[in-house]
């Protein structure tokens, strides 16, 4: 079996890069469902609210992430919380990264499905996506990590097409009322709940660990990420508000792809295309770093971590993503969000790894700190 250099550190990376992976990571395929999710117009409070709990989950983990008595590698995990409860995390941990990966893949092929290739087998695509990922993750979570600056500048300006809704004869304001809910429904409290697994993603930092610099607080990255993140969750849900309307808006699946075919422009006939086209960048990056993620894991679950790894190993990491992901595909997945179990399964899971990860990390450094006293 010949030998990789997949997690080797040659090199490690500052607030930028982290800056860009969380605001990234917190930018995956809820976005695009979420105005249809959220339905009316006084979720833009809750979408602030979450924001700033966000910031507080980030104030801990940046805390863990910044302590001298955090654990720096397997070994010292292992040492504090013992060898079973590792692998028993590791375990748990490879069923939730597989379900990231899969609902982030299923549901950006379902749009390219829908919207450019409709006569396409799903199952070419899905391969091709996680191919592109598995191709990006080949080379090394260092090369991995750098191509987050590729998946944001082929990003972040797609929020600016969104702008032209805000502006009559296209915008109504109207729509945007009630801004405060008449009542407090299950439905609401369901929303708060997408809106808090949507902001999931950072926790995953903890896989990249050793590539990040341990000379400063990560804070300061982490907030503009999530800043930046908060700001455009609020455009595209408002843009969506004010074009369609709380009442047509509860009949669209992907109320932020509709949106942009209505633009028109004197060069481009169909901008969701090109919209569609660059997410690529971004799920590919997520998917490889989630692959690598995988794979790391699975050493750890197998107890393989202290010895180097193989080809044979990774290339079968990427064939339980993909044929897991085509599983889920042909039995779980369905295309409407209310019918989609595999999506709700996720948001619950992803509020959950977000809520209690940083906690828990903080508070076992904490005990660790007043035991060394």
């Amino acid at each position: 079996m010949t030998p990789l250099s997949l997690f080797d550190k040659t090199t490690t990376f500052g607030g930028l890069y982290v800056t860009l992976f969380v605001n990234r990571m917190q930018m995956l395929y809820f976005v695009l469902i979420m105005p249809a999710v959220l339905i009316y117009p006084y979720m833009l409070w809750a979408i602030l609210a979450v924001g700033v709990l966000s910031q507080i989950n980030l104030i801990l983990l940046s805390k863990w992430i910044s302590s001298t008595t955090r654990p720096r590698g397997y070994h010292e995990f292992v040492e504090r919380f013992g060898e079973l409860t590792v692998r028993i995390f590791a375990l748990m941990g490879l069923f939730i990264i597989l379900m990231r990966v899969s609902v982030i893949t299923l549901g950006y092929v379902h749009i390219i499905h829908k919207f450019m290739f409709p006569t396409m087998d799903k199952k070419w695509l899905i391969g091709f996506i996680i191919l592109a990922g598995w191709y990006v993750a080949s080379k090394g979570m260092e090369n991995t990590i750098r191509f987050v600056v590729i998946a944001f500048i082929c990003g972040v300006w797609l929020i600016f097409g969104y702008f032209p809704f805000f502006f009559p004869p296209i915008a109504s304001l109207h729509d945007l009322y009630p801004l405060i809910p008449p009542a407090w429904t299950k439905q609401s409290w369901e929303a708060l709940l997408f809106i808090w697994s949507s902001f999931s993603g950072p926790e995953y930092l903890i896989c990249l660990l050793p590539w990040l610099e341990q000379t400063q607080d990560p804070l300061k990255a982490l907030s503009i990420a999530n800043t930046m993140s908060t700001l455009e969750y609020l455009v595209i849900f408002t843009a969506s508000i004010l074009f369609f309307g709380s009442s047509y808006l509860s009949k669209l699946n992907i109320p932020v792809i509709h949106m942009i075919r209505y633009i028109q422009t004197p060069i481009f006939e169909r901008v969701d295309l090109i919209l569609i086209s660059f997410h690529m960048f971004h799920f590919v990056f997520a998917i490889g770093v989630l692959l690598l993620c995988f794979f790391g894991v699975t050493r750890v679950a197998l107890g393989l971590s202290d010895k180097h790894p193989t080809r044979v190993g990774f290339s079968l990491s990427f064939l339980v993503i993909l044929l897991g992901t085509l599983a889920v595909n042909r039995w779980v997945w369905k295309s409407a969000f209310e019918e989609n179990i595999w999506i709700k399964l996720q948001i619950w899971v992803g509020a959950a790894t977000y809520t209690f990860l940083p906690v828990v990390l903080l508070l076992s450094t904490v005990l660790k700190r007043k035991v060394t006293e």
